[in-house]
């Protein structure tokens, strides 16, 4: 999975699965944007199955 993270203007982190369109995250930390990415993603994938 690959997932791109980005530093909001904000100060948020965002991260994002570019091959699942809408799975994004947001987090006060990279660590944390990664991990609601990921979760999303494959709640995202499972549901697809």
């Amino acid at each position: 999975m690959n997932i791109e993270i980005e530093l909001e203007v904000d100060g948020r982190w965002i991260a994002e699965v570019k091959d699942l369109p809408g799975v994004m995250g947001y987090g006060k930390s990279r660590e944390e944007a990664i991990s609601k990415v990921e979760s999303l993603a494959l709640r995202v994938i499972a549901d697809r199955i």
